[in-house]
């Protein structure tokens, strides 16, 4: 019986061996940790803008990309074999992308690009952070956060400019009262108030 328990000790002790020492642990934590960590940030983001795929999705792509990775670095894969590890990544995060892809009746009403081109960039980041290139992996993510917020400003400027242009200054659109149905407030330009 004891000589069973040792052979199941040290096939178990065995199946760790891949974790020599501490730092190579430290290693693989802080690259799946910074994946997760800067996928988290692009899903938040997303989040916030009650979008489909949030923290959680965006986190787990991050870290399944960055171990995708890390273990074919581990195993000594070349890196014309780590190039079709890539590759099924590139293919595999861009199906799970077009999930989050919906088409409604009107001939321009497609949502979801955003996210699905964030989830595929997050993938991205994530190989980055499991390669050891968190500086790479910072940086994207610092550029994508930058591209996601300009968009929101930018048609708010757009927009702002188009409703000031339609409309003369100094007057005031018509605005329906909550209180009395059927009747507006505001000048229209011209004409008597309407009547109560």
């Amino acid at each position: 019986m004891t000589e069973w328990w040792s052979v199941i000790a040290s096939t178990v002790a065995g199946e760790f061996s891949d974790l020599p020492d501490l730092e190579q642990a430290t290693r693989i934590v802080v690259r799946l940790g910074m994946a997760g960590l800067l996928g988290g940030l692009l899903g938040w983001e997303r989040e916030q803008r009650g979008k489909a795929a949030g923290v959680r999705t965006h986190m787990l792509v991050s870290m399944g990309a960055a171990l995708f990775v890390l273990v074919a670095e581990q195993e000594g894969i070349s890196p014309a074999d780590n190039s079709r590890v890539l590759q099924g990544i590139i293919a595999g995060v861009g199906f799970l992308g077009a999930g989050t892809i919906l088409k409604s009746d009107g001939e321009h009403q497609i949502r979801g690009l955003t996210t699905a081109a964030g989830i595929w960039l997050t993938a991205a980041i994530g190989v980055a952070a499991g390669l050891g290139r968190e500086a790479t992996a910072v940086l994207s993510t610092v550029m994508a956060l930058l591209v996601l917020g300009a968009e929101p400003i930018a048609q708010r400027l757009l927009h702002g400019r188009r409703s000031a242009a339609k409309e003369p200054r100094g007057q005031m659109k018509n605005v329906r009262s909550s209180s009395e149905p059927g009747t507006e407030t505001g000048s229209t330009g011209g004409g008597p108030p309407p009547l109560s």
